[in-house]
């Protein structure tokens, strides 16, 4: 239902060109919007719900009221204190203001509910477009899906900092998934790069943090056109972000795109990990290798198998880092100088932390 807050501000914005006592009351005859705040939350006995029954005026107890909003059965009234003419006029102009907020704060109201809907797959795929028609959406543009994930707490709704960041309400949707989970749909042009994106994502973060002390992670799926595949994009932002816990644990915001070989790896099932596990690796050989050893081959990998690289990011000797392959070559069997071998001794290191995380499913 609409916020009666928004009909308080209209109330308040428009006592003084009035200069009478207003107000509205909803179809159970409580006030819930006024000029006097003290008469909110007072019920109007002089009326009753068949008085909500057509949109005629009709005046009770120095009072003219005016129904709005469902033709067929309003489901409010305005009144104003009075029976002249005037107040008639004045009646019938205030409850066109309220039905027009109204209307606009249902049909936003609409369009952010089909759009949850859609995110989470709870409406028929064959009614997706009838109802993107009657709430005139476009179908034709690009969209992405951004999904927050709240990981602190904050006296400050992270929900209501986003809605301010992105204004637009036409193109843009800011959807409360859950209590720590906000899904941002975004048009987009057709030509926006990953990079771009993640450009906005991380000013996402960096304002939640350094303004409002809130922090977050966020997963970016991939650019959709038409209203069914926005379920994808968002559930691709899911995975980015579950995969980002596992494989990019430093990372706030992480890209579906670019999740690589880790996309692949959270997609296998457990078994097959595990067989593969035991092949690679013979038993207790990964055991077996200290943590001065693993933080060898982390950096090894990260310059690209570069001996000389490595020897120099380490400080240590050329000979050293050599004498250390060949201890890692002796216990796995597998010789990380060696493309092939890197590659299988990656991707099992991979694994092995996979199946640590035991991540959700999608």
């Amino acid at each position: 239902m609409i916020s009666n807050k928004l009909f308080q501000d209209i109330i308040r914005q428009t006592t003084d060109v009035i200069g009478r006592t207003i107000g509205v009351v909803d179809d159970s005859c409580v006030i819930i919007a006024c000029s006097d705040s003290s008469k909110i939350g007072e019920t109007v006995c002089s009326i009753s719900p068949e008085s909500f029954l057509s949109t005629d005026l009709f005046v009770t107890e120095g009072c003219t009221y005016k129904p709005f909003g469902n033709p067929s059965c309003p489901e409010y009234a305005v009144f104003v204190s009075g029976t002249d003419e005037m107040c008639k006029k004045d009646a019938i102009v205030l409850s066109v203001a309220m039905n027009s907020v109204k209307e606009h704060y249902d049909e936003k109201y609409d369009k952010l509910n089909f759009i949850k809907n859609v995110l989470l797959d709870n409406i028929l795929p064959g009614d997706v477009y009838i109802k993107a028609r009657e709430l005139r959406f476009n179908s034709d543009v690009s969209r992405i899906c951004m999904l927050v994930k709240i990981t602190s707490k904050s006296e400050v709704s992270p929900y209501e900092v986003i809605q301010t960041l992105f204004p637009d309400k036409s193109k843009d949707f800011v959807v409360s998934i859950t209590e720590n989970d906000i899904a941002l749909v975004k048009e987009i042009k057709k030509d926006t790069t990953t990079r771009s994106l993640e450009k906005l994502a991380a000013s996402i973060v960096d304002t939640l943090a350094g303004e409002y002390y809130i922090h977050c992670v966020i997963g970016i799926g991939t650019a959709v056109t038409g209203i069914r595949e926005l379920a994808r994009s968002y559930t691709e932002a899911q995975i980015a972000i579950e995969v980002g816990k596992v494989f990019d644990t430093e990372k706030s915001v992480i890209t579906y795109d670019n999740l690589g070989i880790a996309r692949l790896v959270y997609q296998l099932p457990a078994t097959l990990c595990e067989t593969f596990l035991k092949e690679v690796f013979k038993k207790g050989s990964l055991e077996a290798m200290d943590r001065e050893t693993l933080f060898t081959i982390q950096k090894f990998f990260e310059n690209n198998l570069n001996v000389s690289e490595t020897s120099r990011k380490l400080f240590v000797h050329r000979n050293t880092l050599v004498y250390r392959l060949e201890k890692i070559k002796k216990i796995t069997g597998l010789d990380l100088r060696e493309f092939e071998d890197a590659i299988v001794f990656k991707v099992a290191l991979m694994v092995k932390k996979y199946l640590m995380s035991n991540p959700v499913k999608f």
